[in-house]
């Protein structure tokens, strides 16, 4: 079995893991062994990164779907695969602990990104550094600025969906794989922003499964692209 087979499976093994613990620990809640003043607010760090992840999650599913209609090569089309269902089945999660809690899936008036430090300006926003210089812009330091479609770091722009929805074969694979390096990044800071600022365990937990999932596909990506004579964008 090559590298990139052994990377695709220990990506969703991960994943599948922390989502079942995740899993099992929403059920133990819903017995009542916990109080309801642990519910998160509308305005907690909890219910922001549930509703953006949920956004950063479909346009992953979105571009995943649009490569396998674009290659026959099997390698990506199986990365794609995986990443559709992964992210589909955490986006589920994700909605399921909002309607759980009784918080509406948007928040009227509130930034995305806001949850990361309190404010409705995602200027300075604390865990932001490592975004710092992608190709979606910068607000402030390390900051995200909303622009073409690309509400959170890492998302792709509708210029760019546009262009993978026309690209065919290597061309695909290849924008394929620098959009998802660059989504991946985004979606990494922002779990790690729900572990270190996210009450609920259970979705600690997830967050810590995103991380370690995400992190081993961009490595995988990494080799899908040197394959291909490219590299992930600066």
């Amino acid at each position: 079995m090559t590298r990139t087979q052994w990377a695709a499976i220990t990506a969703v093994v991960l994943a599948l893991v922390f989502a079942g613990t995740a899993t099992v620990a929403s059920a133990a809640r819903d017995d009542g062994t916990s109080p309801a003043s642990r519910t998160p607010s509308s305005e907690s760090a909890d219910a922001g990164f549930a509703r953006d992840m949920a956004v950063h999650h479909q346009q992953a599913v979105e571009m995943s779907f649009i490569v396998r209609d674009s290659t026959d090569d099997e390698e990506v089309r199986r990365l794609a695969y995986d990443i559709a269902n992964t992210q589909a089945n955490q986006r589920g999660m994700l909605l399921g602990w909002l309607d759980m809690w009784g918080l509406p899936k948007v928040e009227a008036g509130t930034e995305p990104m806001a949850w990361m430090h309190g404010t409705g300006d995602t200027e300075g926003a604390s865990g932001m550094e490592d975004m710092e210089g992608m190709d979606h812009g910068d607000a402030g330091q390390g900051g995200h600025e909303a622009r073409d479609g690309s509400l959170m770091p890492g998302m792709a722009t509708k210029t760019e969906l546009d262009q993978l929805r026309t690209a065919r074969g290597k061309a695909a694979e290849v924008l394929y794989l620098q959009l998802m390096t660059d989504h991946h990044k985004g979606g990494v800071s922002m779990a790690e922003g729900c572990v270190r600022l996210c009450s609920d365990g259970t979705e600690k937990s997830l967050a810590e499964g995103m991380v370690a999932a995400q992190q081993s596909e961009m490595s995988l990506m990494a080799d899908l692209l040197a394959a291909r004579g490219a590299k992930a964008r600066s």
